[in-house]
């Protein structure tokens, strides 16, 4: 790499004293591939790959327009999944479906969709967002394929670099290598260059090179010989997807319990990075992998709606369709010192705890957390510092805002994938969802009101209440004299029956 000896000992330095705090847990068994993220022995991050259902971000698809909607500046794409995908404007740039090369600033602003696609037009185009919920797959027309170090842009001009490499000296250096390579070897296109590459020798990059223009010449010859829908790239599977992202300088291990797919991980470094196959290792062991690590009970924490802080706060966290709200309680955290000094620290722990499950959980789109009042500005700044140097360790692009006079702040996450909550668990069918059921109290009323409802419209001899346990034993208890003056006034007797599989808001009302 074209780097001087000043730049290049500067960074030798630094990577010395960068230490080994992470390890890569991967856990492999026939239904789903999961990969865990350790920092210091603590989980951060949670991947899921589930065989009958895999992400879909980074496949390239030969798709075809089925609806144009230019009322909502987007389109409808076949692409051969269950629900169409779903391409706006702002992702499909002109100069890519005409097919030329362009460079930023092309396009002056967002134009019509209806001027850039129509119905049948068939084209290529990339999976930036898996389908959530009932929305379909995010596509956009800007393909990239990621490696190691670089990931390509065949359709651009233009050289990225990761905003994560502050030195400029190695940022220009990286610009001046990737350029001379680029020219060297005629290649069409360019390249975003990776914050792994920030140490790495020209050779490597060049290896990068080449494999990113083997996989590009392999899709775009599958895209030329296949007709909409077709997949043309397949991204790689979690295990190997862990070893090309996830492994960079503080990780320590890459941990692989299943021995194919430790040969799989360990024939893909060979290729691509050699440097790390002294990082994977194979876990023989007759105890789970993330047993041993505490990760399940980790994952079974992070399903519950609370989080418990060291100081003895919490956190309550609830999604919705919207957004997610977390509140920031005390709890039994009296403090020292006085009221200010206790919120302070609650809030300063709050902080850096929330920025861990934002990860751990997968949590994206808006994000409001509802802080204690803090009324000394200093507080407030040392918080919000505190939650943006989590957020800073976070992959995941976000951003936040200033804390607001109510207490609020709002950060937004960009959303990718389900998050651990929809992934893991569904609706409750007793609740449908709410979080919530009915009291007892509040069922025996609706059975009185629905007793009384039937009365007035049918002629019966007498009624029969078919409820929970719990519904009858109120209604043979607490409400048996409002039971008693209803039979009265209807003139009929009120049979009461106990069906073992009803939840305590299921009851029927049978006439006689």
């Amino acid at each position: 790499m074209a780097m001087d000896s000043k730049t290049q000992n500067k960074k030798s330095k630094n990577v010395g004293v960068i230490p080994k705090t992470e390890e890569l847990l991967v856990n492999v068994t026939p239904q789903e591939t999961r990969v865990a993220m350790l920092e210091n022995g603590v989980l951060q991050e949670l991947h899921i790959e589930r065989t009958d259902a895999k992400g879909m971000v980074g496949n390239i698809y030969k798709g075809k327009v089925v609806r144009v909607l230019p009322g909502m500046q987007a389109a409808f794409l076949e692409i051969g999944l269950e629900r169409t995908a779903f391409l706006h404007a702002r992702d499909a740039k002109p100069t890519l479906i005409s097919g030329e090369v362009h460079s930023e600033g092309d396009e002056a602003g967002e134009q019509a969709i209806s001027s850039l696609v129509h119905e049948g037009q068939e084209l290529l185009v990339q999976v930036v967002k898996d389908p959530i919920g009932s929305k379909g797959a995010r596509l956009t027309t800007e393909i990239s394929i990621p490696s190691r170090y670089l990931v390509y842009l065949p359709h651009s001009k233009n050289i990225g670099i990761s905003q994560r490499i502050t030195d400029e000296q190695v940022r220009e250096a990286l610009r001046t290598t990737v350029t001379s390579l680029i020219e060297q070897h005629k290649i069409e296109g360019t390249y975003i260059i990776r914050t792994t590459a920030e140490t790495v020798s020209e050779q490597e990059l060049e290896q990068d090179m080449q494999v990113l223009s083997k996989l590009w010449q392999q899709a775009a010859s599958r895209a030329k010989q296949s007709k909409a829908p077709a997949l043309v790239y397949e991204d790689l599977p979690l295990a190997q997807k862990a070893l090309r992202d996830f492994v960079r300088e503080p990780v320590a291990k890459l941990l692989i319990d299943s021995r194919e797919t430790f040969e799989k991980v360990q024939a893909l470094a060979r290729e691509l990075m050699p440097s790390a196959l002294d990082l994977i290792q194979h876990y023989p062991g007759d105890r789970p992998i993330f047993d041993l690590h505490s990760v399940e009970d980790e994952i079974q924490r992070a399903l519950g709606r609370t989080v418990p802080l060291k100081s003895g706060g919490s956190l309550v966290i609830d999604q919705t369709e919207a957004m997610t709200t977390i509140d920031v309680n005390t709890g039994g955290f009296v403090g020292k010192k006085n009221l200010e000094e206790t919120v302070f620290k609650t809030n300063l722990e709050a902080a850096q705890a929330l920025a861990r499950q934002l990860r751990l959980r997968n949590i994206g789109g808006i994000i409001i957390v509802d802080f204690i009042d803090m009324y000394n500005a200093s507080h407030q700044k040392q918080v919000l510092s505190a939650l943006e140097r989590g957020l800073a360790k976070d992959s995941t692009k976000n951003n936040l805002t200033d804390i607001s006079t109510l207490g609020l702040v709002e950060i937004t996450r960009k959303r990718t994938r389900e998050s651990l909550e929809r992934m893991l668990m569904e609706d409750c069918t007793v609740c449908s969802g709410r979080g919530t059921l009915k009291t007892a109290q509040t069922v025996c009323n609706e059975i009185m009101r629905e007793i009384m409802r039937e009365a007035r419209q049918y002629e019966a001899s007498q009624f029969m209440v078919v409820a929970s346990q719990t519904v009858i034993d109120r209604l043979l208890d607490e409400d048996s004299s409002s039971l008693a003056d209803l039979q009265a006034f209807i003139g009929s007797p009120v049979h009461l029956q106990v069906e073992p599989t009803y939840f305590q808001e299921n009851y029927d009302v049978v006439l006689t």
